[in-house]
């Protein structure tokens, strides 16, 4: 499903070059779960965002379902990702002013789609998290795990072919953190979900299929 093929990604401080990603090269098979880890300043974010089309490489390939990404247009690319990408990040993002429900069929609504349409495959994603019956209640209402089920239901709400997760626990207690990484390892389970995982912490390695250890935009060791 994925190939990258000698990835890199240059960042420039002034007149200081800075390598984040220093060619990197391997495949991740259709409903993998496959987790990304290593030290910090890594590379794990930065591979995760070229992967993504949330950032543009420096140099090297990316194909998803044999489809050169980097050469598509902007515009391409912004229906690549609604389509077939989704995201989960460190922080949740929630709406304050809108329902839970509200937040995760918004994306729909942007793409155009009927309003009915829409709620009905938002308290479909909720079924999937756990979460339905929290659906009408507001940011505040809402604990840091039930706000991060909520982006992941958000995520998911347009049925992506892979789901990026950037360090999705972070600002979780331990609980909390297995409680998410339980549900998409379900996820990946009962509905062959693709998952690329962003993380740090050692014990998080039991839930993904594969770990990838990055080191000083290397891959040092899959």
């Amino acid at each position: 499903m994925i190939k990258v093929k000698n990835l890199k990604r240059i960042y420039h401080k002034g007149i200081v070059e800075v390598h984040a990603l220093k060619g990197v090269s391997f495949e991740v098979k259709n409903g993998e779960f496959l987790g990304l880890m290593g030290p910090s300043g890594s590379g794990k974010s930065t591979l995760l965002h070229q992967l993504g089309l949330l950032d543009t490489p420096t140099g090297g390939e990316i194909f998803i379902d044999e489809i050169n990404i980097l050469k598509l247009s902007e515009n391409e690319k912004t229906l690549f990702r609604l389509n077939r990408l989704g995201y989960v990040f460190q922080e949740y993002a929630i709406l304050g002013e809108l329902t839970a429900l509200e937040n995760v069929y918004l994306p729909l609504l942007m793409m155009g789609k009927k309003k009915k349409d829409c709620i009905n495959l938002g308290m479909e994603m909720f079924d999937k998290v756990a979460l339905g019956e929290r659906a009408h209640h507001l940011q505040r209402e809402l604990s840091g795990g039930e706000q991060q089920r909520v982006a992941i239901a958000r995520a998911l709400i347009n049925k992506p072919k892979i789901l990026f997760a950037d360090e999705p626990c972070a600002n979780l207690d331990t609980e909390s953190s297995r409680h998410i990484l339980e549900l998409f390892r379900k996820l990946n389970e009962d509905l062959g979900q693709t998952i690329l995982m962003v993380s740090h912490e050692e014990w998080h390695k039991k839930y993904a299929d594969r770990i990838i250890y990055l080191k000083d935009g290397l891959i040092e060791k899959m």
